[in-house]
């Protein structure tokens, strides 16, 4: 793209021997470059119970990645929709797992997996999806659904989970934190054992981002929820003498 304007300023001032230098910004840089091909993620206005911001690693760079979930009542049916591959169902499979071990402590009822239908959705269905490192993501979501508890929309997070809910590292996390940057995104929560990929990501970059590395579900519920849910600190105690 960088070639294709330049190519084309060049002709603009050969054609027009008025014109000694050529501009481009925002404002005109689709008349060098036709309509926009991409769209970005931008950070949600409003905080939304069930609804959790992730991070992809995409081909073409880093993007926001919107997970959706809802509980109804039910008999414990759990369904995926999003053109899910089998490396991100089985995060979800995970992330339910880590939900009902924390169940009582986080005001939700013991008998929720046989009680209630639950549906996770990732949108864009026609774009296929795979990876681990939604886990976190996942789990969160979970939460807020079966407790009414909104994320908060300024919040994103990337990390791929364990069934005592330990969060591991993940790829990508230059091109994570540039989509996040420019989504518009403050605060991003990822591995603890990521924290030293953050020297080869640009100053202004993390001057503008309140990057938190965690290790623990808890510490990224504790976070990424907008009221602080029950039961956090004694998790957190229990998991830290693990």
């Amino acid at each position: 793209e960088i070639s294709k304007l330049c190519r084309k300023a060049v002709k603009e001032i050969l054609l027009n021997k008025d014109v000694k230098t050529v501009s481009i910004s925002q404002d005109n840089l689709k008349d060098y470059l036709g309509v926009q091909r991409f769209d970005y993620g931008k950070a949600d206005e409003s905080n939304r119970v069930g609804q959790v911001v992730g991070l992809a690693w995409t081909e073409v760079g880093g993007d926001l990645l919107t997970i959706e979930t809802e509980s109804m009542p039910g008999k414990g049916k759990l369904t995926y929709t999003g053109s899910l591959g089998d490396v991100m169902q089985e995060s979800i499979q995970a992330a339910m797992t880590v939900v009902r071990t924390r169940a009582e402590r986080l005001g939700i009822a013991s008998d929720f997996y046989e009680k209630r239908d639950i549906h996770v959705h990732v949108p864009e269905g026609a774009t296929p999806k795979d990876g681990p490192s939604a886990g976190i993501a996942m789990c969160t979501a979970l939460v807020s659904s079966l407790t009414g508890n909104p994320v908060r929309a300024d919040v994103a997070m990337t990390g791929e989970i364990t069934l005592r809910g330990e969060v591991l590292p993940i790829g990508g996390l230059k091109e994570k934190l540039l989509a996040a940057h420019r989504g518009g995104i403050k605060t991003v929560l990822i591995p603890k054992e990521n924290e030293r990929d953050l020297e080869e990501i640009p100053a202004n970059v993390i001057a503008d981002l309140d990057v938190r590395p965690v290790r623990w579900i808890d510490e990224v519920l504790t976070i990424a929820l907008q009221n602080h849910p029950e039961g956090i600190e004694l998790v957190r105690a229990q998991n830290s003498d693990a």
